[in-house]
């Protein structure tokens, strides 16, 4: 709840900036439109002069040519954005920064930012509930399939299943020139709100003592990672080779989490054995050993498959019933439960009916395969509909729908074949299948609605990216400052709600896990992916430009919270008690405190 009133303030904090900036910008300042306009807005004289005005300010050091924006008169600001090659917004669906200044008259400007603050909560929505309830039950699906242990499961595909609207949003952002910053804010403010606001409440709410060696080997990788992007900062620039090392050092990671956990295994396994012996060995003792095992190595005695399992068998019908394709095809498009309706509250009741429309257009369109039940979620008409839809949402998800616009020899487009193909693949598997046995193939479905579920994350991080930049740009805030905050807690707060209910249901040490597990991952694969696509669209060597003092802070802030565990924890025998847990909430708002002070200007070099 904390989270969530503290996302909403400095929403409203935003909104009121937005008011106070707007209205200075509009009280005359900037350059004096022309009398004598043509019919679009600005005649070639206004413009010119925009544009030399704008290349004098980019000589003193900014880099992204449509900040200077703010500065210009409210007449002039929409034929600036027209004619300024930094504003175009290519990689989004809408050009936010257009839609600021040029669809509504200048003193509705506010409004329109408004309206693109609510746009930014339901795609941050968008961005949970498709991870959630789309891309990691097929994940996990894939990796039943592929009969992965725990632990490589663990640091591979649930990893990418719980970071995906992290990552996808690092990668979107480093793969723009001008939205590094956010990327950069973003991972480090994730960061550094999970293992202080994150830990520190779960510490509060469950203390517990954490496992030593899995504790600092994530400590110790994850300085790592965040040394090494201090000095590719403090460098300016990353090649390709240290773009590499990037996911090199992932690598390195996943593969000790593995020889680590295999060779605790083969010590649990020889201390077990040997206790037996001494047992049978023993004249006269009876007692049986205890199996000493770690608490991050319990599981609930029930999965929450077998619970529902055995929770839905109460209610399956004496007699068989055979279900026409019509009722199959709309009760899998229901996305409400009626006995779960009447448990819940009227609050949760409202959040869900508010839910209901994009829940409905994910599950038209992507396939989610569920291993533990009996027909693994297999819904014929829908799994053939899914055919069409699916292919559908790739194409013209890609790439802003460029390629799914394309017309193939200038008359027909891609989109219209995709179609077509669709049509045929969904009519042959739904005459060659029934309604109640799934296909032998049908764990393919797994495979397309990771990819479905994918291309939504992905079009919604780009959507989210696009918005913060525009915002950026409207607040004279910088990248850094909102991806620490709008982007960061928007990714974040999803977690930390997971992890605050899996302490409290005496699992901390696997929430713990879930923290410095989840961070690690962004910030390699993060960086690495994103770097990768900017050099493969630019050049050879990206340039990362830090925006000012903040940079500095958030990368401050984040190495002396590591270093603070690193060393407050083992010091405390590694046990996180409700004193160390207040410690790091205190010394988050302290942080946070600093960057809006420097960010605002009160603390400068």
């Amino acid at each position: 709840m904390t989270s969530r009133v503290v996302f909403i303030s400095v929403l409203l904090l935003l909104w009121c900036h937005s008011r106070h900036v707007l209205g200075s910008g509009d009280s005359g300042t900037g350059i004096v439109p022309s009398p004598d306009r043509s019919a679009d807005g600005a005649d070639l004289l206004s413009v010119g002069t925009m544009v030399g005005t704008h290349s004098a300010m980019l000589r003193q050091g900014s880099t992204d040519e449509c900040d200077i924006v703010m500065n210009l008169s409210a007449a002039d600001r929409c034929a600036f954005v027209k004619a300024t090659p930094d504003c175009s917004m290519e990689d989004s669906f809408i050009n936010y920064l257009k839609m600021a200044f040029c669809l509504l008259p200048p003193n509705l400007t506010p409004l329109t930012i408004t309206l693109c603050i609510i746009w930014l909560l339901i795609l941050f929505i968008v961005l949970g509930l498709t991870a959630s309830k789309f891309f990691c039950p097929n994940l996990s699906a894939i990796s039943s399939s592929l009969r992965l242990t725990h632990n490589v499961a663990g640091v591979t595909f649930l990893a990418l299943g719980n970071g995906a609207p992290d990552v996808f949003s690092a990668t979107v952002a480093f793969s723009r020139p001008h939205t590094a910053g956010l990327a950069i804010g973003a991972l480090f403010g994730a960061g550094i709100f999970v293992t202080t606001v994150v830990a520190g409440s779960v510490s509060l709410v469950k203390p517990f003592t954490v496992a030593s060696r899995p504790f600092l080997r994530d400590v110790i990788f994850y300085m790592a990672a965040v040394f090494w992007t201090f000095i590719i900062l403090y460098r300016g620039t990353i090649s390709l080779g240290e773009t590499l090392g990037y996911l090199g050092l992932y690598v390195v990671y996943v593969v000790t989490v593995i020889v680590s956990a295999y060779i605790y295994s083969q010590q649990k396994h020889s201390a077990t054995r040997s206790s037996v012996q001494s047992s049978t060995h023993a004249p006269g003792d009876t007692h049986v050993p205890e199996l000493q095992t770690s608490e991050s190595d319990q599981a609930p005695l029930l999965s929450n498959g077998s619970i529902q399992e055995g929770y839905d068998s109460e209610y399956r019908p004496l007699l068989p019933y055979c279900e026409s394709t019509s009722s199959i095809l709309l009760n899998s498009l229901n996305p409400v439960d009626s006995r779960t309706w009447r448990r819940k509250t009227w609050r949760w009741r409202t959040v869900k009916i508010l839910k209901m429309p994009l829940e409905v257009l994910l599950l038209l369109t992507v396939p989610v395969v569920d291993p533990d039940k009996e027909d693994r979620n297999w819904r014929r008409p829908l799994n053939c509909l899914h055919l069409v839809t699916a292919p559908l949402v790739c194409v013209l998800t890609f790439s802003s729908g460029e390629y799914g616009l394309y017309l193939i020899e200038g008359q027909f487009p891609v989109w219209a074949l995709t179609l077509l193909f669709g049509l045929f693949l969904s009519a042959i598997v739904f005459l060659t299948t029934s309604n109640d046995q799934p296909p032998a193939y049908h764990l393919v479905f797994s495979l397309l609605g990771f990819v479905v579920s994918a291309m939504w994350i992905s079009a919604a991080a780009s959507e989210v990216v696009s918005i913060l930049h525009m915002l950026g740009v409207v607040l004279s805030l910088s990248n850094n400052l909102l991806g620490l905050t709008l982007l960061a807690w928007g990714n974040s707060i999803g977690d930390c709600f997971s992890d605050i209910t899996i302490a409290r249901q005496g699992y901390p040490r696997m929430a713990l896990s879930a923290c410095f597990g989840g961070i690690i991952f962004n910030m390699l694969i993060g960086v690495g992916i994103g770097c990768l696509i900017q050099m493969f669209n630019n050049e050879p060597v990206v340039t990362l430009e830090p925006e000012g003092l903040l940079t500095w802070v958030l990368a401050g802030s984040l190495g002396l919270s590591l270093a603070f565990s690193f060393i407050l924890v083992p010091l405390r025998c590694f046990h996180l008690g409700r004193a160390y847990g207040i410690f790091l909430l205190l010394f988050y708002a302290v942080f946070l405190l600093v960057a809006l002070l420097t960010e605002f200007g009160f603390i400068h070099i």
